[in-house]
């Protein structure tokens, strides 16, 4: 695959195409107002049975998932991701990192980026009108949840086929919330400085029990853990909305499943599993316990289990789609 330096800089508007065993790989850029972010496709080699829009968590990236998404691609769902503003490839200086912007920001960047996979018409091939899925990890999956349930978007809503949540920011684990002395200073601060950049380190070795990832996370230099006091407290606010109850997915919301590790350090199993159980207006909803796993369950010790239950998820709806089609009678 190709490689890029690690040193900032402008994101080329070109696309370069990678043909892989399993995939044919895409790297791009996704141009949203006067942004432009760092994309990546994954894309069957064979037909495409469904697309899945992903969003990634906090101080992360798009290409630490170059082993799990070919997996995906394999078995005939394409995948579309990109790194969000403030994060990955897409920041070009140091004042970007974690220059994410407030909450309506941040959601207006992912509905813009589902909306422009959608199918633009019943018509077309098998490609373009596979049903769309959006998956978020951590800090993604809040920000899919806080979307799906936006009045403002519910047209985009209601043509998501599913909401994928791996280990989603709902609540933090006992013993992990964050200092409130701390997080009142940041507010009061972040007033006069929004923009102000703060670390935030989640510790590598609570996100997989995988020795070589934890290692490959505390190297990768896109990793950066800085936020600003504007985005932070927009991830604040977010969580709380979540955990507390004030957020209901409604009737547009099809289809939802839940992936969490039982021993998540990150995100609170506890608080994802009560938020699922209070979504009484969606008629589809699953959760899947991975016991002792930790945040990562696409790294981690469970990987193939969860890859092999995300896809099953995913085709079974797919099937359900196709079954619901009408079949056009033979003539003689």
């Amino acid at each position: 695959m190709r490689t890029r330096s690690l040193r900032y800089g402008p994101i080329h508007s070109h696309a370069y195409t990678h043909t892989g065993s399993m995939a044919t790989i895409t790297e791009g850029t996704f141009k949203h107002g006067d942004a432009g972010f760092y994309s990546k496709t994954w894309t069957p080699r064979g037909p495409t049975k469904a697309k899945l829009v992903f969003v990634h968590g906090f101080s992360e990236h798009i290409n630490r998932y170059n082993d799990f998404f070919p997996v995906l691609a394999a078995q005939g769902i394409q995948v579309f991701a990109w790194d969000q503003r403030g994060w990955g490839r897409s920041v070009t200086k140091p004042s970007d990192k974690g220059l994410t912007g407030p909450t309506s920001q941040v959601l207006a960047d992912v509905a813009a980026f589902v909306q422009d996979k959608l199918p633009q018409s019943t018509g077309g091939d098998q490609q373009e009108t596979a049903p769309v899925f959006v998956m978020g990890h951590s800090m993604g999956g809040g920000e899919i949840l806080m979307l799906a349930s936006d009045a403002q978007y519910a047209e985009l809503v209601g043509r998501v086929r599913g909401w994928i949540l791996e280990c989603p920011l709902v609540g933090f684990p006992a013993g992990e919330e964050p200092s409130s002395v701390k997080v009142l200073a940041g507010r009061l601060v972040g007033r006069l400085l929004p923009r102000q950049q703060l670390k935030h380190v989640v510790p590598p070795e609570h996100l997989s029990r995988d020795q070589a990832i934890v290692e490959s996370v505390r190297n990768d230099a896109l990793c950066h853990n800085t936020g600003t006091l504007e985005g932070l407290a927009s991830l604040l606010d977010r969580t709380a909305m979540l955990s507390s109850g004030q957020v209901r997915l409604g009737k547009q919301v099809r289809s939802v499943l839940l992936a969490h590790g039982t021993q998540d350090r990150a995100c609170s199993y506890d608080a994802a599993i009560k938020f699922m159980e209070r979504q009484h207006a969606v008629e589809d909803k699953t959760s899947k316990t991975y016991d002792g796993a930790y945040h990562q369950l696409h790294s981690d010790h469970c990987k193939d289990d969860f890859a092999k239950d995300l896809l099953g998820w995913i085709l079974e709806r797919c099937q359900e789609k196709a079954a619901s089609s009408p079949q056009l009678e033979a003539k003689l």
